[in-house]
């Protein structure tokens, strides 16, 4: 068998080479506080290759990712999807060029258009009014812009949602080469699509030209680690690569990238194996979970979304809206009662994040916190279910671009009183990171009246430089 990366870091670790080189802890476990894997933590040094200028080792690492999710090329992201989303964006698009993206984007989507000074036309997705969760991209609506705005170098999605919603990748895509532009799939949350018909399809296989994975999300891997699979010649590899590294440190992680070749080598031995176990143990409970009255099981049929084209059945949303709980409150009590951290509490649901890393023992956990909290709903005197105020983001109102917006002379506006004005600033919830209001728009009475909502139900809005959020930065001397 060929020389693997983490093979070679465990056997160098071992050897007797003594480091004139940096890190600075010099391979000596006594030189830090802790236990950390120093004996791994190397430079790039003679025999373990370059990820900026792969060779050898780095290169066939690279290979064997694009060799297993069935793609002409990859790339490792040390800079995680984000990293990887300022690549592709600016790979795809000229400096101060025009881009059509989904509205519920990661905040990285935002920073390229950003650092790239682009034009950005904003597809907004359907919503769900109960649950506040984001559907699907309509490929009649990319084909709308498409058709009106002639100047767009790219189409950008994100499937699955982090809520797991899938969009019609083959459709957009399609439309998208019909016009000649490329899509660029921000697939951060389905590392994992290619390694069981369970799951949807992954974009790579469905005609997106440039696919981005967070393998450290939904796969055995170290935080911080991601792919980029380049899938057609309509993005340039070179600027890819050029890109990758300028948004990448020029001293990528080996522990980072030794996490992802030993990822992807237990995945291709063991993968089959690993994931039937995984998702047998992932219907059980979804079934099991699915028998509750008060915390539901959220499923597409269930969703007002409209038209949820497919759906990750790893993402467990369960919803509080016929309970007396909001989701900050029934992640509480998961958290302080049967020490459960879920991967995110919106106003109406938690969202609990299945991976093949997961035991029978930690599904079983979660059924039984759920069960015993929706009988506890049940024993609650309730004379009718008080109809919760829909929940709405509003399109926003762009004013001017995002770069402009950023770099124009700012003062801070109270909340109350910045109705009209154009932000200066991001606002989010985080996770998920998708905006509520981006520099450049117009701040409205809803954004307004949803940041005070969040904010008395506990939640935070990050993003504001004022982080009581009692001010807004907006746009000075407005033309």
């Amino acid at each position: 068998m060929e020389d693997r990366l983490y093979k070679k870091l465990e056997a160098y670790g071992k050897s007797d080479f003594y480091p004139f080189h940096m890190p600075g802890h010099k391979r000596n476990p006594l030189a830090v506080e802790g236990d950390f894997p120093v004996e791994r933590d190397i430079t790039e040094i003679d025999g373990f290759d370059n990820l900026h200028h792969a060779e050898d080792i780095l290169k066939r690492a690279q290979e064997d990712v694009a060799r297993l999710y069935g793609v002409p090329e990859s790339f490792y992201s040390i800079n995680g999807s984000s990293g990887a989303i300022l690549a592709a964006v600016s790979a795809a698009v000229d400096k101060r060029g025009q881009i059509l993206v989904a509205r519920n984007c990661h905040k990285a989507v935002y920073h390229a258009i950003y650092l790239r000074e682009l034009s950005a036309t904003y597809i907004y997705p359907h919503e769900d009014p109960k649950l506040g969760i984001n559907g699907g991209i309509s490929p009649g609506r990319v084909e709308m812009y498409l058709a009106e705005n002639p100047e767009i170098q790219a189409v950008l999605i994100t499937s699955p949602t982090y809520d797991g919603i899938v969009s019609d990748v083959a459709r957009i895509a399609e439309i998208a080469h019909h016009y000649g532009v490329p899509l660029i799939v921000d697939e951060a949350h389905g590392a994992h699509f290619r390694f069981s018909d369970y799951f949807p399809v992954s974009a790579a296989q469905l005609g997106a030209d440039v696919v981005i994975n967070s393998v450290h999300k939904t796969l055995p891997c170290l935080t911080q680690t991601g792919v980029i699979h380049l899938c057609s010649d309509r993005v340039s590899r070179e600027k890819l690569k050029r890109f990758l590294g300028i948004y990448q440190s020029s001293s990528p992680s080996y522990i980072l990238m030794s996490s992802i070749d030993a990822c992807m080598d237990k995945l291709e031995r063991e993968g089959d194996e690993m994931f039937r176990v995984f998702t047998e143990n992932l219907e059980k409970a979804r079934r099991r979970l699915s028998g509750c009255k008060y915390i539901r099981l959220v499923t597409p049929q269930a969703c007002e979304c409209q038209r949820v084209f497919d759906f990750d059945r790893s993402k467990i949303l369960l919803s509080t809206v016929n309970s007396s709980l909001n989701g900050r409150e029934l992640h509480q009590i998961l958290r302080r009662e049967f020490h459960l951290e879920m991967e995110m509490e919106a106003e109406n649901y938690v969202l609990a994040l299945a991976a093949v890393g997961d035991t029978a023992e930690g599904f079983e956990r979660l059924c039984d916190a759920i069960e015993e909290i929706d009988r506890r709903e049940s024993l609650k005197y309730r004379e009718e279910v008080v109809e919760k105020e829909p929940l709405k983001n509003g399109k926003m109102k762009q004013v001017m671009r995002i770069s402009q917006a950023m770099d124009a002379e700012s003062e801070r506006c109270p909340l109350d009183e910045c109705i009209g004005r154009t932000s200066g600033e991001f606002a989010y919830l985080y996770p998920p990171g998708i905006p509520l209001i981006v520099p450049g728009e117009q701040i409205s009475g809803h954004f307004v009246k949803n940041v005070r909502r969040y904010l008395e139900q506990g939640f935070e809005v990050q993003g504001l430089s004022d982080q009581t959020s009692e001010t807004v930065c907006v746009v000075r001397n407005e033309m």
